[in-house]
């Protein structure tokens, strides 16, 4: 039933936790992976002078290549995190590829789950919730609600910690 399962990672401790459910279950399954990794700039741990407000400042030759060259080494680091990810899974049986794009994540999980013809994504959910959803973006909801297959979401650590139940002397009555 989910032979084909693509995997959505990033670089975070969820994704680890993501890639390890994806082993599991194409061992399992009898499936093969599709590894991807999307680069956004929204998503990258740089600030750029090329998505900021235009006319705030004038945009200098030396901003744009500093921009670049971090861009290049996200790029590298993401193909190298990939290959890493893809010889695990291929030294444990498992057959995998993998794929790098550049855009919206949500958007780009769901369009190569598409053209792959994936039975099954795998994606982490950080479990953003209220503001810090409408803020962050949920790229899990996005795939959930869009994505031509099933889903399994990996839960991570909650963006809040639960609240207490009160204390029993509340409830008591006189």
């Amino acid at each position: 039933m989910f032979h084909k399962i693509l995997v959505a990672l990033d670089q975070s401790d969820l994704s680890h936790q993501v890639f390890e459910a994806a082993l599991t279950l194409a061992k399992q399954l009898d499936g093969h992976l599709m590894l991807v990794h999307v680069l956004s700039p929204v998503e990258t741990n740089f600030t750029s002078p090329i998505f900021s407000m235009p006319g705030t400042y004038p945009l200098l030759r030396e901003d744009v290549d500093f921009y670049l060259q971090q861009w290049r080494t996200k790029e590298t680091e993401g193909l190298e995190f990939l290959r890493l990810k893809t010889d695990i899974a291929t030294t444990a049986g498992i057959p995998t590829e993998f794929t790098q794009m550049l855009g919206d994540p949500g958007h780009a999980i769901c369009t190569i789950a598409k053209t792959w013809d994936a039975n099954l994504i795998l994606i982490g959910r950080r479990g953003y919730t209220g503001i810090g959803e409408l803020f962050m973006g949920s790229i899990s909801n996005y795939v959930l609600h869009h994505a031509p297959c099933s889903v399994l979401a990996i839960q991570g650590k909650l963006d809040s910690e639960p609240v207490a139940a009160p204390e029993p002397s509340v409830y008591a009555t006189a």
